[in-house]
C-alpha cells in the first residue's frame, strides 16, 4: 500500500510549508533548552537556545538550535523589546547591554540568527577571509617599508583574478555539512515568531538593525497579533539592488560631504599606481602584505561609514589620498580585519546568495564586496527565495543615518511609504546603524517606545561628532604609528629631555661660552611646547588617524634650528665634551621629524 504513504508524506510536507506564515498560535510550541550565556551580559540575563526545524519547508528536517538571551526588567512597564543584529551573520547578543540601556524599564529579548556565533550549528567559514587576503595580496613578493612593529612580514603568492574566492567558496561549502537552504530570511524570522509564543509574550516591539530588519518586518508581518511596533535601523527592503546601486550610493554620500572629485582622482591616481601594504591576518595574526587599487580602496572607505570611529576622517582621508598620501590607508586595512571576523560567513552567503543577489545583475564590480558575493553566489548556485511581500499595519520607526551608503537614507524614505504606520527619521552626521553612534537615535527610539506618537526628545539635524576639515590636519601616518608603537617617539621623548638641560646648562653658562647651548634649548623647548600644545588642543582624538596638528609642521624650523645650534656648540674650540650628546640627538630627532613624521 505505498500510494497512501506517499499521500500522507505530501501532505505532512505542504503542512509545513504553511507553518511558515501560520500565526504563532496555529503550530505546536518550539523546544527551549538553558545554556550558559556565551559573552558578557547585564545582570539577570539568563541565556537559552530555541530548538527549531532547519527547513520548516521541508518533512522531517533536522532539529537546529537558535541562541538567544533575556533580560528581565524587575518591574516591567510595557511590552517586551526583541532585537536581533544585522549582517547577515552578525552576533546578536554581545548588544544585550545596549539595548538594555535603551529599554531600561522593560523585559529585553535579543535572539541570534540560525546559523550565528552563538548558534548551532555555527555556519562559519575561515576560507572566505583567507580568500580574500589571498586575492588581494601582490602578485609577486615586494619591499614595503619597515613598520615599526615587529614580526616578520609574509608574502602570500597571488592567484589569478577571483581564483582565490571561488576555491574558498567550493572549500566552505563542502565542509558544511547543513542544508543551506535553510538559511534564509523567512526562516529566520519565523524563528522570532517562534520565540515569542515559545516565552509566553502577547506583543513585544521588534528592533532590528540593517540586514535584520528586513527579518523583523517580516516576522512582523507573518506574526501580526505579536507585534506591537517595530523600530528598523538603517532599513534594507526587499528586493534592493544593493550590489548594482552600491557604487553610486557611495559616490553620492561621498557627494554629501562634499569630496567627490577628491574621490575620484584618489581612486584614478591608486588604480595606475597600486599601494602595497602590511597588516595582521585576522585569523593568523601573522604579517602579510595587501596590494589595493583604487576600486579597493573605494571599497574600504564604503565599509568604513558603519564604523562610527573612522566616519569623522573620511573627509580628511580622501582628500589625502587625492594628494598622494596613500599611508593614510593604514587605519583602515588595519580595521578591515574586523570586518572580516564580524560575520559568519557560511550564514551571510546563504542568506545573501538566496536572498539579495537575485535581484541583482552585478554588472558592476568594481567593489570587491560585490566581485567576491557574485563569485561565491555562482559557486554556491543556491535557489533564489521568493517574494516576500511584507507589510505590517503596526506603528514603525524608521531611523537613517545621512552618510550611509550601505543602506542610504533617501532609499529608506522612500520605502517607508509603502509602510502605513511608518514614521522615518534621518540623522545628521550619522553613518549605518544609527544607534550604535547617535545619543539622539538611541533616546528616539526609547522615547518611540514609551509611545510611538511621542514627539522627537531631541534634534536629529545635529550631529554628534564633526567632521575632520582636511585644513585642520597635516597629513602624516606617523601618529597612527606612534598610536600603536608609541616606542617610535623616542626620539621626542630625548630631543625634549636634553632641550631641558641645554636650557638650564646654558642659562647657568651663558657667561661662559654658553651662549649658543642656551639658544638651542630654547628653540628646542618652545617646539616641544608648542607642539605639546596642539596635540592636548585636538577636540577629537581620531584626527591623530589621519595627521598632526599644523602648527607642528610650521614650527618645525625650530627643531631643525635647535639641532644646527647645538652642533655649533658641540663643535667650538675648546667645547665640552658633554655637547656632543645633544647635538647627536638633535640631529637625530631632526632627520627623524622631517623623515618621517612631516
Amino acid at each position: 500500500m505505498p500510494g497512501w504513504k506517499t499521500a500522507v508524506s505530501l501532505i505532512a510536507a505542504s503542512v509545513t510549508l504553511m507553518g511558515l506564515s501560520a500565526p504563532a498560535s496555529a503550530r505546536a510550541r518550539a523546544d527551549m533548552e538553558e545554556r550558559p550565556c556565551p559573552v558578557a551580559v547585564p545582570e539577570g540575563t539568563t541565556c537559552g537556545y530555541l530548538l527549531v526545524p532547519e527547513r520548516r519547508d521541508a518533512y522531517q528536517s533536522d532539529t537546529i538550535k537558535v541562541g538567544y538571551a533575556i533580560r528581565k526588567a524587575a518591574s516591567p512597564v510595557g511590552e517586551p523589546v526583541v532585537f536581533m543584529s544585522g549582517g547577515p551573520g552578525s552576533a546578536s547578543i554581545p548588544l544585550t547591554e545596549m539595548i538594555t540601556s535603551i529599554a531600561p524599564d522593560r523585559d529585553v529579548v535579543v535572539i541570534e540568527q540560525r546559523g550565528g556565533r552563538w548558534s548551532e550549528p555555527r555556519l562559519e567559514c575561515p576560507e572566505i577571509v583567507d580568500g580574500v587576503l589571498r586575492d588581494l595580496a601582490p602578485p609577486t613578493a615586494v619591499t614595503v617599508t619597515p613598520s615599526p612593529s615587529p614580526g616578520p612580514i609574509t608574502a602570500t603568492p597571488a592567484p589569478a583574478p577571483n581564483g582565490a574566492m571561488g576555491l574558498a567558496a567550493r572549500t566552505c561549502k563542502a565542509r558544511l555539512t547543513v542544508d543551506l537552504r535553510g538559511y534564509r530570511t523567512q526562516e529566520i524570522a519565523a524563528d522570532v515568531v517562534e520565540l515569542r509564543r515559545s516565552l509566553g509574550y502577547d506583543k513585544w516591539t521588534l528592533f532590528g538593525v540593517s540586514y535584520s530588519t528586513r527579518a523583523m518586518l517580516l516576522a512582523a508581518a507573518m506574526d501580526p497579533e505579536g507585534a506591537k511596533s517595530l523600530v528598523l535601523d538603517s532599513y534594507l527592503p526587499e528586493r534592493s539592488q544593493w550590489y548594482d546601486q552600491a557604487m553610486a550610493a557611495l559616490r553620492s554620500t561621498l557627494n554629501g560631504l562634499g569630496v567627490t572629485d577628491r574621490f575620484d582622482l584618489a581612486v584614478k591616481n591608486i588604480n595606475a599606481a597600486p599601494v602595497t601594504l602590511a597588516t595582521r591576518d585576522p585569523l593568523t595574526r601573522r604579517r602579510v602584505m595587501v596590494r589595493l587599487t583604487g576600486d579597493d580602496v573605494a571599497t574600504l572607505l564604503a565599509e568604513s561609514f558603519a564604523d562610527p570611529e573612522a566616519l569623522p576622517i573620511l573627509p580628511a582621508l580622501v582628500d589625502g589620498l587625492a594628494g598622494g598620501h596613500t599611508d593614510l590607508l593604514q587605519p583602515l586595512v588595519d580595521g578591515a580585519g574586523g570586518s572580516l571576523t564580524s560575520h559568519e560567513w557560511g550564514l551571510y552567503y546563504a542568506v545573501q546568495c538566496q536572498d539579495e543577489a537575485p535581484a541583482n545583475t552585478f554588472a558592476d564590480r568594481r567593489l570587491f564586496t560585490a566581485d567576491n558575493d557574485a563569485t561565491v553566489c555562482a559557486e554556491w548556485r543556491l535557489p533564489p527565495s521568493g517574494e516576500e511581500g511584507a507589510l505590517t499595519q503596526a506603528p514603525v520607526l524608521i531611523l537613517a543615518g545621512q552618510y550611509d551608503p550601505t543602506t542610504p537614507s533617501a532609499a529608506a524614505s522612500q520605502a517607508t511609504e509603502n509602510l502605513p504606520g511608518a514614521r522615518f527619521q534621518e540623522f545628521a552626521g550619522v553613518g549605518h546603524g544609527v544607534f550604535l553612534s547617535s545619543e539622539c537615535g538611541r533616546r528616539t527610539i526609547s522615547a518611540f517606545l514609551a509611545d510611538p506618537a511621542a514627539p522627537a526628545p531631541c534634534d536629529a539635524a545635529v550631529a554628534p561628532r564633526a567632521m575632520i576639515d582636511p585644513g585642520s590636519v597635516h597629513f602624516t601616518g606617523a601618529a597612527y604609528t606612534a598610536a600603536g608603537a608609541p616606542w617610535v617617539l623616542a626620539p621626542l621623548g630625548a630631543f625634549a629631555l636634553l632641550s631641558l638641560f641645554q636650557l638650564a646648562g646654558g642659562a647657568l653658562t651663558v657667561r661662559r661660552d654658553g651662549l649658543l647651548t642656551l639658544l638651542a634649548g630654547i628653540t628646542g623647548v618652545v617646539f616641544c611646547a608648542i607642539a605639546t600644545w596642539s596635540v592636548l588642543a585636538v577636540d577629537d582624538e581620531v584626527a591623530f588617524a589621519v595627521g598632526i596638528p599644523p602648527i607642528i609642521f610650521w614650527t618645525s624650523p625650530l627643531a631643525v634650528v635647535s639641532a644646527g645650534l647645538s652642533v655649533v656648540a658641540a663643535f667650538r674650540e675648546r667645547a665640552p665634551g658633554v655637547l656632543i650628546l645633544p647635538a647627536a640627538t638633535g640631529l637625530v630627532f631632526a632627520a627623524w621629524l622631517v623623515g618621517w613624521v612631516l
